[in-house]
């Protein structure tokens, strides 16, 4: 039996065994945009019977985007979402770290004690990974929390010099900030252009640019070898140092990493829920787990892609905002479409406003539209002549055209759809 086919049997049995499913008690862990949203769909939806929300952080929920942003740069205390959990009548329990779950006798272990539920849905998220050797030494920071952007203020309001590992989308937008607020930074990449893992090198070459032009030095092909307090120490092999003159030993009053992030899924190890070996939960075209009346929402849960012929793990926002209306269709007894969104993010760094939708993988063309040297400009991808990917800078408009393209798998002429003054929709076939 397939694996799908193995958590639609389950999920099956659990609708059997609970046929009122407007009362059983509804648990969601993890209280970030996915389990705060799945709370909220569920009363959208008419579900009256009792949703527990608990979260790890004593904070009051919020955005995470704001974070590398407004909150950073002081311009905003916090990014709270704007809901009335008591109005909604969800019982949020907020300092209260999840420890295991025990499927057969439908209970979660927290520190507080066990707690029962009849369905389950885990939304934790995802974790940074941290630099090894790194944890303890002081001036190290990650920025993930709240917390995180609370003791990175006052390092960009006494303009420190930074070094920041990892030239992704978080080392990108925080060297964006701190150059906003005066700081030096050095990025350090061990990769040899920014965003290594996320798109082709094509792509991002041009990007390596922007570190200049906002004042910040980015060193690829760095590799760090340790960090210590007030310097980070590359390895020797790092830049060709005998060929540029570069210091391989860098000051630092401050160390940004920012080096990729984990499926927040420790906590399930010994419940039998399947992984994938991301250390997702495999969730099904329904976000349902392997484990019965037990669903996964947002950055800890991966999803069979019909669309892409594949599994794909998703950690933007959107997605967080998207899976939990199908996990609360689900639960009330809506028979909800299969989850299969077209991917979608954004990101503001060095004063451009970078878009993407759909999933590169499977593509076999890649059309630029416009020249990467200017400030707008946009990269579509076709497979055959329709499109399934989208990258645009500073153009809005293509984004909006050509999201919808993807999903309605249109196809467009080739030739004018690389012509950048062509809109997207007027090259449709």
């Amino acid at each position: 039996m397939s694996e799908q086919s193995e958590q639609q049997q389950a999920g099956d049995q659990s609708q059997q065994q609970s046929p009122d499913r407007t009362e059983r008690h509804v648990v969601i862990v993890g209280a970030g945009m996915a389990g705060v949203q799945t709370a909220v769909a569920l009363r959208e939806r008419g579900f009256t019977g009792p949703v527990t929300l608990i979260g790890a952080e004593p904070h009051q929920p919020y955005d995470r985007p704001p974070l590398s942003k407004a909150v950073l740069l002081g311009k905003a205390e916090d990014s709270a979402f704007d809901v009335d959990f008591a109005a909604l009548d969800v019982d949020l329990r907020l300092g209260v770290e999840v420890t295991g779950l025990r499927a057969a006798d439908h209970e979660v272990d927290t520190e507080a004690g066990p707690v029962p539920y009849d369905v389950l849905v885990v939304a934790t998220g995802a974790h940074p990974l941290t630099l090894p050797g790194s944890e303890g030494v002081p001036g190290v920071h990650l920025l993930r929390t709240l917390d995180d952007a609370a003791r990175l203020k006052p390092v960009l309001e006494r303009r420190h010099g930074i070094v920041v590992v990892g030239a992704g989308w978080i080392g990108a937008e925080f060297t964006t900030a701190a150059r906003q607020a005066g700081c030096a930074v050095t990025v350090v990449e061990a990769a040899g252009r920014p965003l290594p893992g996320a798109l082709p090198a094509e792509v991002t070459a041009p990007m390596a640019a922007w570190y200049a032009e906002s004042g910040a030095e980015l060193r690829l092909h760095a590799r760090v070898e340790h960090v210590e307090e007030g310097r980070v120490v590359l390895t020797a092999d790092s830049d060709d140092f005998g060929a540029t003159g570069e210091a391989r030993e860098l000051p630092a009053d401050a160390v940004v990493v920012g080096i990729g992030a984990r499926p927040a899924t420790g906590w399930l190890e010994g419940s039998g829920a399947a992984l994938d070996p991301s250390g997702a939960l495999t969730a099904d075209a329904h976000l349902r787990t392997s484990l019965p009346d037990v669903y996964a929402v947002g950055d800890c849960a991966s999803f069979p892609s019909a669309r892409y012929g594949e599994r794909l793990l998703v950690h933007h926002w959107d997605n967080a905002l998207q899976g939990p209306r199908t996990v609360a269709a689900g639960i009330v007894g809506e028979a909800p479409e299969p989850y299969d969104p077209v991917p979608y993010f954004w990101s503001e760094q060095f004063g451009r406003f970078v878009q993407y939708a759909g999933h590169h993988g499977a593509a076999d063309t890649l059309l630029w539209r416009g020249d990467p040297a200017e400030e707008a400009w946009t990269v579509l991808w076709l497979r055959g002549e329709t499109p399934v990917a989208l990258l645009a800078v500073g153009r809005p408009r293509d984004l909006a055209q050509g999201r919808r393209l993807i999903e309605h798998g249109t196809a467009v002429d080739p030739a004018r759809a690389a012509d950048p003054s062509v809109p997207l929709k007027a090259a449709v076939r």
